[in-house]
């Protein structure tokens, strides 16, 4: 997979008393990120959540080198890492400045609700075409 960019511009609401980020945005920014990608390039699972597939977040992460402040524009950049039948990782690096100032990771599970428990459902064709572009 190329990797997809997310550019941000960090708001005031974002950090804390000290000026810098706060830490739990990083995993903000990486479901954002996520998000715009289905929109741009997978809108059909974005359909298919709508009729009860769920894509739900097993284990994340995050590595903090440098620290952001407000107004900084970072760009998050997410890839492919690794893809199986029901579950998929996506790996996170945060640009600012010309600086790595962050990694991360994301592990995906794709459910689907079948009398009235969640299964694990196949990763869409949708978005297995749209991660390998």
């Amino acid at each position: 997979m190329r990797s997809f960019d997310y550019t941000h511009t960090v708001l005031f609401e974002e950090t804390n008393l000290l000026g810098n980020v706060y830490f739990v945005n990083h995993l903000r920014w990486q479901g954002q990120c996520r998000e715009m990608f289905l929109k741009r390039y997978a809108p059909t699972v974005l359909d298919d959540l709508e009729k009860g597939l769920a894509l739900v977040t097993t284990r994340c992460s995050c590595d903090y080198f440098e620290e952001l402040k407000a107004f900084d524009e970072v760009t998050i950049r997410m890839m492919l890492r690794e893809i199986g039948q029901s579950r998929l990782t996506l790996g996170f690096e945060y640009h600012s400045k010309g600086v790595v100032v962050a990694t991360g990771f994301q592990q995906i599970a794709c459910m689907r609700k079948e009398n009235d428990r969640m299964q694990a459902a196949p990763v869409p064709l949708a978005l297995r075409e749209s991660l390998n572009l």
